[in-house]
């Protein structure tokens, strides 16, 4: 009852405040994170539980809204949440990441404060700590238009967040053991559709339901370990409308090759035969395929679904086709969702190329992923503070990797990784992948353009195959496997941001680094003061706080 009155207090003191100072509506969150016994395959395990629910709550907002969510932390570990997707405009310290902020520690609780400014689109969040991600404590977020910007289709019956991802019944702490031991995690045991995997024996209750003949939005992310998986709806072809952020031109697709980390809105109209239609999503690329299902179901549902699975794809050839017909819809009016740099990015000269190449080898006997030969390490210090309180150069090094890979990658070495770069310049990144397995890369704080994939190996004449008009604006990219993508950003947005591998098992073993875009002027115009409730850790701990910003 305490935390009730608590929150309609927070509720009303929201209101009053927005409606004074003329800001953006709030909306408050509070979160218990506990352990909780859940057998989404059948398995009993220990599960990250958000107010008891597996999946944890859907955050639904619109563009331009604060959010905040206060996590009371009720595990037996440090955690911290990443917002995945959100570009957080000057304000790295709320992305949630071990380079940028303690980790809240066990019966402790921590607010967050963010704001999806000028975005729009479907994202989630999850666990960015250890291995939790594997035991849950992920959810959808949503950002909606505000009503005075128009979307580029007509309002859908209903909204819906489908989550899908490979999962294991190994508990996150058996497999950050594999990992600290130098062990891989192995393949998963299966695959889920919002938590759950449809029996087909007639019991299963739908996960939604859709009246004949209206059309319905389904926003579609990977929140898995380690499979890009294809996704399906029996006999519904699916619109493409938004892509992580961006409208998209919208063509039709039977299945969508969703990869680690991605999201995709669609729409789907029911318009066939009264019943019920499994949705359908299987792992991609993979020697043995795993398949999760759930059930759709119409109002007027006459009948159970088909026993007859539409089949998946095959080969990565047709996923890169796929990729290639992603097109931006330049037609749609704002909110755009790169607010940094110029979309006429094609007529940019670019200022600096970053190559990245991934591997794994051996440190110390041990199983290690690498960028360029360093494979990445956090200490008890998050480097964004450390770089705030002047103290970088007893944390980390910068730029101990070079802008281009070494000729050899047998050795790695580890230690944090941190990339100085220039603050508003134009950076063209690539991502060359020499492995047989896939890639999938998140770049926190930004939307970039995607501009190619292509199989082998890059070099400056490929430039002349990249779209320089209408590639669509994301924060991932997957990397085929003895492939190459290429992206293009302008690094306007101060802060530290992570940069990181979505496989996660390459993500814990160091295949990461960190973006440090420092802003000259020190000015609120630039990036925020630290927050009054940041919490302090590792050799900051305890140290008042530095002068803050001044004003724009």
């Amino acid at each position: 009852m305490d935390r009730v009155i608590f929150l309609l207090l927070c509720l009303s003191a929201g209101t009053i405040l927005s409606t004074v100072r003329g800001e953006d509506p709030y909306l408050f969150f509070t979160w218990n994170v506990t352990y909780g016994t859940i057998a989404p395959l059948g398995v009993p395990q220990q599960g990250i539980l958000i107010n008891g629910q597996f999946p944890g709550p859907n955050i639904n907002s619109t563009g331009n809204n604060n959010i905040l969510v206060n996590v009371f932390n009720n595990l037996d570990e440090p955690l911290l949440f990443t917002w995945f997707g959100m570009q957080h405009r000057k304000n790295s310290w709320q992305d949630g990441t071990l380079g940028t902020g303690c980790p809240i520690p066990p019966g402790q609780n921590y607010t967050y404060h963010f704001q999806p400014k000028d975005q729009i689109g479907s994202y989630f969040y999850y666990p960015s700590t250890a291995i939790h991600r594997a035991a849950g404590g992920f959810g959808g977020l949503r950002v909606n238009s505000r009503l005075l910007i128009p979307v580029p289709y007509a309002d859908p019956e209903d909204d819906y967040t489908v989550l899908i991802g490979d999962w294991y019944t190994k508990s996150h702490t058996t497999l950050k053991k594999f990992l600290d031991s130098g062990r891989s995690i192995g393949r998963p045991a299966g695959v889920l559709i919002n938590g759950k995997n449809a029996k087909g024996d007639g019991t299963d209750e739908p996960l939604f339901t859709m009246k004949p003949g209206k059309t319905y939005k389904y926003r579609i992310c990977n929140v898995g370990l380690k499979d890009s998986l294809n996704f399906r709806i029996q006999g519904h072809p699916m619109k493409l409308v938004e892509m992580e952020g961006s409208h998209t031109v919208q063509n039709t697709y039977d299945s969508l090759d969703v990869h680690v980390g991605h999201c995709f809105s669609v729409l789907v109209t029911a318009d066939k035969d009264p019943k019920d239609y499994y949705m359908v999503a299987s792992t991609r690329f993979t020697k043995t395929i795993l398949t999760g299902k759930g059930i759709i179901r119409y109002t007027n549902s006459k009948g159970p679904a088909s026993s007859e699975i539409p089949e998946a794809p095959v080969g990565w050839a047709w996923s890169l086709n796929q990729f290639r017909s992603f097109r931006w819809n330049l037609t749609a009016s704002a909110a755009r969702p790169n607010p940094q740099g110029s979309y006429k990015y094609g007529q940019i000269n670019i200022t600096r190329t970053i190559k990245l190449v991934n591997s794994a080898n051996r440190a110390d006997g041990k199983l290690r992923y690498a960028l360029n030969g360093v494979s990445h390490i956090d200490g008890e210090t998050p480097l964004k503070l450390a770089e705030y309180f002047g103290l970088a150069d007893k944390v980390f090094k910068y730029d101990i990797i070079s802008d281009n890979p070494p000729t050899s990658l047998d050795k790695i070495t580890v230690a944090p990784n941190v990339v100085n770069v220039t603050f508003r310049n134009f950076i063209e990144i690539i991502f060359e992948n020499p492995e047989k397995s896939i890639q999938s890369y998140n770049l926190d704080g930004y939307s970039f353009f995607a501009v190619a994939i292509e199989p082998g190996t890059w070099t400056p004449e490929k430039r002349k195959n990249y779209n320089l008009l209408d590639a669509v604006s994301r924060h991932t990219v997957q990397v085929y496997p003895k492939s190459w993508a290429a992206i293009m950003l302008t690094f306007d947005n101060a802060g530290m941001w992570n940069l990181r591998s979505e496989i996660t098992e390459n993500r814990y073993l160091g295949q990461q680094l960190y973006f440090s875009v420092l802003s000259a002027e020190r000015s609120l115009r630039d990036e925020y003061n630290i927050p009054e409730n940041q919490l302090l850790c590792g050799i900051v701990k305890g140290l008042p706080k530095p002068q803050p910003y001044a004003g724009a």
